[in-house]
C-alpha cells in the first residue's frame, strides 16, 4: 500500500520557499523541519539542498508514515527518517539522538495549532540551535494587529471556527516570543498568496 499523502498547497509554495531557504540556510549541516506534514516539502527541499541533511518530523503517525513513504519513493540519501516531535513538549526526540542542528524550519504550523505550539517551537529552537543558527517560519501573519489581506481575515475566521485555539498569529507577538528565546528577527520576505517568510537567528 502506498502511504504517500498529498497536500495541494505544497506544489504551489515549495519553489518560492526554496528560493528563500537557499538564501538564509547555512551551506551545510542538519536542518530540522518541525511539522513536516505529508513529507512532500521534505523530499523536494532535501533534493535541492545537498549537502545539507534534511530531518523531517511530525506528531501524527499517519503523516510520519507518509513522510517515510515519500522518502522511500525518492531514495534520497540526505533525507533522515521522520522523527516523532510534538512542538508543545518540553523535550523533543531529536535531543536524545545527539544530532547537532544548524537550522530549524517550520511551515504552515503555528496558525493551525494552539499558541502553545508556537511557544514550544521557540523554546525548542533556543535549546537546539547554537549561536548563529537559523529559525525559518512560513505562513500567514497579521502585522500591527491587522490582517494583510481580506483572504487572510476569511482564513482566520475559518480556522477559529474549526478550533478556537487556532488562528492567524500577529507577527509582533511571534517576534516577542522569539526574542524571549534568544532569537533575533533577521528579515521578513513577502511571499505569494499573502504569506510571509520570517527568518530569525539564534544569539
Amino acid at each position: 500500500m502506498d502511504e504517500r499523502q498529498y497536500a495541494p498547497a505544497t506544489q504551489r509554495n515549495r519553489e518560492p520557499i526554496l528560493e528563500i531557504l537557499l538564501q538564509v540556510l547555512p551551506p551545510q549541516g542538519n536542518i530540522l523541519e518541525v511539522a513536516s506534514g505529508t513529507g512532500e516539502h521534505a523530499v523536494f527541499f532535501a533534493s535541492h539542498l545537498v549537502p545539507r541533511c534534511w530531518i523531517p518530523s511530525d506528531r501524527d503517525p499517519q503523516l510520519r508514515a507518509s513522510i517515510a513513504a515519500w522518502r522511500n519513493h525518492f531514495q534520497l540519501t540526505n533525507l533522515h527518517l521522520p522523527l516523532d516531535i510534538d512542538a508543545t513538549q518540553s523535550r523533543w526526540a531529536i535531543e536524545d539522538e545527539a544530532i547537532e542542528i544548524q537550522a530549524l524550519v517550520n511551515i504552515n504550523m503555528i496558525h493551525i495549532a494552539p499558541w502553545s505550539a508556537c511557544l514550544g517551537l521557540m523554546a525548542g529552537a533556543n535549546r537546539l540551535l547554537s549561536p548563529g543558527g537559523i529559525l525559518y517560519l512560513y505562513g500567514p501573519f497579521k502585522q500591527g494587529g491587522k490582517h494583510t489581506a481580506p483572504s487572510n481575515l476569511t482564513f482566520d475566521q475559518f480556522l477559529r471556527g474549526q478550533n478556537s485555539q487556532w488562528g492567524v498569529r500577529d507577527l509582533d507577538e511571534v517576534i516577542a516570543v522569539a526574542k524571549n528565546n534568544n532569537l533575533e528577527l533577521q528579515e521578513t520576505f513577502a511571499m505569494p498568496a499573502n504569506n510571509l517568510s520570517v527568518v530569525f537567528q539564534h544569539q
